[in-house]
């Protein structure tokens, strides 16, 4: 069946995650509908409900602070926990006991209208209080998983340093074994494991709790595909709490890299955003829509039916693709949106009339290079910057070593398919392109981050590339890292940090042809 499990740390991870399981359950079909070309075992556990009746709920874990999860409950609709033990009496604690019971949240008027079968109203920035003011899912109890140890937004505890987060984990683990509570049921339930995905923070606490939990699952199951989709926060924040984000993201691109198959880090908020795109960047649901619209449309395949278009992938073909022989297992992600409607070869969305489109790619004259060359309309790969500090990162045009492409309502184009046979046959960069007629589907828990009037569904073009990006953003990590970790880490972590990036600077010359890209 090749299942996949995902797991899901801290608030940016929760709020991408709400968006991807809301698109998840859209792609359900009932009686009399056309079958979904996603199959929803593989995302989705069976199960019976509380009335007896068969239930679906995803095959997720998702980890978060006190005060974090809002009005989503471990006891919902389709289960019910079968103990209510009071946690006094678990302690052995025989005495009188006084419930201290702090309000409820109120449920958002957006979750009271799902509840009642009706239409829901449009949410704002300032209706969503928390992730789960837009969720559309039914979560089975050992799903959620509220660590009570330190509270959302806390000033006197903040849950900021990656070593917060390695202890926070090391702490839990000792008492609990969280692989055996918590994942190893879900794996038991599992035919054939296809891997795990991971959303995660890197620049906070969630970095060093993610990264020791990896570690734990690669001595306790050895080799498998594990996909971290690594969330930075890119939104301004004062000087010193950007050096804490960096050094935090420095030590998790670290360590996540020996226990990770692939990591693909994202941030919240790109440097250069399209004329087409009105993003909020100080909103959470706003850059977590986006950042769904990248790894959704990227890891499609990998649900995809066995009898479905050219699209159908697995997570271990992917990484074929990109990492030569497990070496390169960070990938630079790129993303384009468009509405489907395209008339005359000219996107009616972003209005950019100098530019020539190409099923739905921009395509801009390199002069230097003396080809078109390949862009599409937002980097997400962090830039690692800090405001006065120069990294020194690179200008040159990248050499690409392996690629992969997902076309959301496009056909790939005669140069697509020239660029995977030239890499087939070994002369030039791995290129593998999927596509599917499977459009972007805009929920009504999707934000109009898109301009001009709001679509029922969008185009979508993502790629994954190891490139030479990939050494330039690790240096500029490194340089900043040499000026702001302390001298017990400095060594090792910037020894390790230029190691990395040797692996996307080898084996490549400037006299070389650089293929397509």
């Amino acid at each position: 069946m090749h299942e996949v499990i995902t797991l899901q740390f801290g608030q940016q991870a929760n709020y991408l995650g709400t968006h991807y399981w809301n698109i998840q359950e859209s792609y359900f079909t009932y009686a009399g509908q056309e079958e979904s070309p996603v199959d929803h075992d593989i995302s989705f556990r069976p199960g019976i409900g509380a009335n007896g009746e068969e239930t679906y709920s995803p095959r997720t874990l998702l980890y978060d602070l006190k005060g974090a999860f809002g009005t989503l409950r471990r006891e919902n609709a389709l289960y019910q926990l079968q103990e209510q033990t009071n946690p006094a009496q678990q302690n052995g604690w025989s005495g009188a006991t006084i419930p201290l019971q702090l309000p409820a949240i109120q449920p958002s008027s957006y979750q009271q209208a799902l509840d009642q079968g009706l239409q829901p109203p449009q949410l704002r920035t300032d209706t969503v209080r928390f992730w789960s003011d837009y969720n559309h899912v039914y979560y089975h109890p050992r799903s959620i998983l509220q660590l009570n140890e330190y509270e959302l937004n806390s000033a006197l505890m903040p849950f900021e340093r990656w070593d917060t987060g390695e202890e926070l984990f090391a702490s839990l683990d000792r008492e609990h074994d969280l692989l055996d509570r918590d994942l190893r049921p879900f794996l038991e339930e599992c035919d054939q494991l296809q891997g795990l995905q991971i959303f995660t923070g890197i620049d906070d606490a969630w970095g060093g709790f993610a990264a020791k939990y990896l570690e734990r699952i690669a001595d306790d199951m050895g080799k498998g595909c594990r996909w971290v989709v690594g969330l930075q926060d890119g939104t301004s924040a004062p000087r010193s709490r950007q050096i804490t984000k960096i050094g935090n993201a420095a030590q998790s691109i670290l360590a996540l890299n020996t226990s990770a198959s692939m990591d693909l880090p994202l941030s919240s908020a790109p440097s250069k955003l399209p004329a087409y795109l009105n993003l909020d960047a100080n909103s959470r649901w706003h850059t977590a829509a986006l950042q769904a619209a990248s790894v959704e449309s990227l890891t499609l395949p990998t649900r995809l039916r066995m009898t479905a278009e050219s699209g159908r992938a697995t997570f271990d073909e992917m990484e074929t693709t990109l990492s030569k022989e497990g070496n390169r297992r960070i990938g630079a992600t790129a993303l384009s949106l468009g509405q489907p409607e395209v008339q005359d070869g000219i996107s009616m969305t972003n209005g950019h009339h100098d530019s020539r489109m190409s099923n739905g790619v921009v395509h801009e004259d390199d002069d230097d290079a003396g080809e078109q060359q390949e862009k599409l309309d937002m980097d997400l790969f962090p830039s690692f910057d800090i405001a006065g500090m120069s990294a020194g990162q690179s200008n040159t045009r990248p050499y690409v070593f392996g690629k992969t492409r997902l076309l959301r309502g496009h056909l790939p184009t005669e140069e697509d398919q020239e660029a995977e046979l030239r890499g087939r046959i070994g002369e030039g960069p791995r290129v593998v392109t999927y596509h599917t007629n499977l459009l972007f589907p805009s929920l009504s828990s999707f934000p109009p981050i898109v301009r001009s009037r709001r679509a029922e569904t969008y185009t979508v073009k993502v790629l994954v590339a190891t490139d030479t990006t990939v050494a330039s953003r690790i240096r500029s990590l490194e340089n900043h890292a040499r000026r702001i970790v302390g001298v017990d880490e400095r060594e090792a972590l910037c020894d390790g940090l230029a190691s990395m990036a040797e692996e996307y600077e080898a084996g490549w010359s400037d006299d070389e042809d650089y293929g397509e890209d």
